[in-house]
């Protein structure tokens, strides 16, 4: 199968959805496909990788580089981009795939030429960004939004874009919607939560859940938890990864630290933002920008890892290794992770935003070796499902469906309860 993928992110730029991105790609290759990545060139951004040829593309939107917020990370527009859309037409035109596998906004850049040159395209959800102009259904980034609604919708793209992009990037939004799904022959949620959240209309388009995978090299290394390496603390500590936002529940984290005596170092590691926070309580260490192997050796050397998500993460990557490195886990069960994971059975959980009951699932597994044992070897043994095995032929089953099924107006959609 001759397979294109689109991403407006693919390393070296980071990222969970970046790395997924690659993860696959690097695995349908291996698997025997021709694979071909489309994405958002920047400088110094690299050529092909390995058997998986990149086309690093220049957008329009990045002529203005006050649209974002890092210029090292140019994000597709919720409409069709003219510098996407030529330079695609040049890459399909090269490639001349059977499938089109887009991954965010950059599909509506591909929509002009995937019935043109005779392409299926198939989208994969890795947030929420076909209904919600922000990606992450957050009202004004305080509270689970109910779903889109001009009133609504309006507001809160303006609050977290600014005013002139908020709105153009909300009426985008809502006015490309149903017609993008109309000329989807598929279309992936990672979790449940993405499925019930993007406001997918069953009857327009085949849809079904299929969560990312961890890569075999993840997977292999990951039972082999150790004692601390450098550059991590010698003695316990507790491990925090992922974007240094309050999204992400840091700000619940930090609060929580800084009002509790007695709990080990709190190193985190992440992508430090505009938004994140510069005054830190005593002990905690932050790492900027780390390579993925020292993200796993952290993972390997901690005694705690803490996902403690305020918004309902889609299928958070840093969970996903945390479990394969077999990390005793305080989260939240928000979003995908409950997809993931299942309380005092493989995790502890407890209510996004509360850092007292933070602080108190912190504490009882910090004292607690024989649950910090039995919650970690839990994890690795159902991190086993998410594995490129698994998964991998998952996906390739639904290449064959959106090749098979164009014209074919809806199929059942398989939902969680499906899945294992």
């Amino acid at each position: 199968m001759k397979l294109l993928l689109l991403s407006q992110f693919y390393p070296p730029i980071g990222g969970g959805q970046a790395g997924h991105v690659q993860s696959l790609a690097r695995a349908m290759a291996a698997r025997g496909h021709s694979v071909a990545v489309a994405t958002i060139g920047t400088e110094g951004s690299g050529g092909d990788d390995g058997m998986v040829r990149v086309h690093r593309l220049h957008s329009t939107v990045q002529h203005f580089p006050f649209l974002f917020s890092d210029v090292r990370r140019p994000y597709a527009p919720p409409l069709p981009d003219p510098g996407l859309v030529a330079g695609l037409r040049r890459v399909v035109e090269r490639e001349r795939p059977d499938l089109i596998h887009a991954h965010d906004w950059t599909v509506h850049s591909a929509l002009p030429m995937a019935r043109r040159y005779g392409a299926s395209l198939l989208l994969t959800l890795h947030d929420y960004g076909h209904a919600c102009a922000t990606k992450r259904l957050m009202l004004h980034g305080k509270a689970i939004c109910p779903g889109p609604a001009p009133s609504r919708c309006l507001g809160c793209a303006a609050h977290h874009y600014g005013p002139v992009v908020g709105a153009g990037t909300a009426v985008a939004t809502m006015a490309f919607r149903r017609s993008r799904e109309r000329r989807l022959d598929g279309v992936i949620a990672v979790s449940a939560a993405v499925a019930l959240g993007s406001g997918l209309d069953r009857g327009r388009v085949p849809f079904q859940v299929i969560p990312n995978f961890l890569p075999d090299g993840v997977w292999e290394a990951g039972g082999d938890r150790g004692a601390p390496a450098e550059p991590f603390p010698a003695e316990p500590f507790i491990l925090f990864v992922g974007d240094l936002v309050a999204d992400k529940g840091l700000d619940v984290l930090l609060t929580a630290y800084r009002t509790t005596a007695g709990l080990p170092p709190l190193v985190l590691i992440g992508r430090r933002v505009r938004r994140t926070p510069t005054d830190l309580p005593e002990g905690v260490r932050m790492m900027q920008d780390c390579p993925h192997s020292m993200v796993m050796r952290g993972l390997h050397s901690c005694t705690v890892a803490v996902a403690p998500s305020v918004w309902p993460d889609p299928c958070p990557t840093a969970v996903l290794e945390a479990m394969a490195a077999g990390c005793p886990l305080v989260t939240t069960p928000v979003g995908g992770i409950t997809d993931m994971l299942t309380p005092e059975e493989n995790a502890l959980m407890v209510p996004a935003g509360d850092a007292t009951a933070l602080v108190t699932a912190l504490v009882r597994l910090c004292h607690s070796p024989d649950l910090r044992e039995r919650l970690g070897r839990a994890a690795r043994e159902r991190a086993s499902l998410f594995t490129a095995a698994m998964i991998l032929p998952r996906i390739e089953a639904a290449y064959e469906a959106a090749l098979g099924d164009r014209g074919v107006a809806s199929a059942p959609a398989q939902l969680i309860e499906d899945l294992w």
